[in-house]
């Protein structure tokens, strides 16, 4: 029996072993495998969700605290619309009072996408597993550009009747009647400061 040969198929598959192991730790942390955390799930419902996807982070008061594991659309028949259901796994060490409030967010401008959830003050009834919890739905990004074209159309008109010598604020620019006046008034009232105080006590 060779048992030198033994021995180094024993070291052999030892070291194999240590390696596979290494290597299934890694990948399990960088995938964010809860093998060994506990906690409880809860549901996130929203209208409008702006593309987060399954695996995105759930963060508590900045923190990174869980992530989405599902999402579900369901269409409610009193409501006549269909909602969008977040299953989110959160740690047990982690309190979310019912009164909180819940964003969708983006790392960047362009980033990914996340929830964002804002403590309450409702500790006393912090969520259990399998309750709901209302979001606040993000703006579509058609709409902020809608928002912003609207923004520079009532800009471009508004100095267009500044230009024209509409408004209160193209009088004020253009019109020499009001300035004027103006200047008649201060003229005035630097020659004759008394009348200042003669309208002052005929209000009184």
């Amino acid at each position: 029996m060779n048992f030198g040969k033994t021995k180094l198929e024993l070291k052999v598959g030892i070291f194999v072993f240590i390696g596979l192991t290494i290597l299934v730790v890694f990948v399990l942390s960088i995938g964010g495998f809860r093998t060994w955390s506990s906690g409880y799930r809860i549901e996130l419902v929203f209208n409008f969700i702006n593309g987060v996807k399954i695996g995105a982070p759930v963060r508590f008061a900045g923190v990174d605290v869980g992530e989405v594991e599902k999402i579900d659309l369901k269409f409610e028949p009193d409501k006549n619309h269909t909602e969008v259901h977040l299953k989110a796994w959160i740690s047990d060490k982690v309190h979310i009072p019912p009164d909180s409030q819940v964003l969708i967010n983006t790392l960047g401008l362009l980033g990914e996408k996340y929830v964002e959830i804002i403590p309450g003050e409702n500790y006393a009834a912090a969520l259990k597993e399998g309750q709901y919890l209302a979001g606040i739905d993000p703006i579509p990004t058609h709409e902020i550009f809608r928002r912003v074209d609207n923004i520079m159309n009532n800009l471009d008109t508004g100095i267009t009747r500044i230009i024209d010598k509409q408004g209160t604020l193209g009088k004020l620019l253009y019109d020499d009647t009001v300035y004027n006046e103006l200047e008649a008034f201060v003229t005035d009232v630097r020659k004759n400061p008394w009348k200042l105080l003669v309208r002052t006590r005929e209000k009184n």
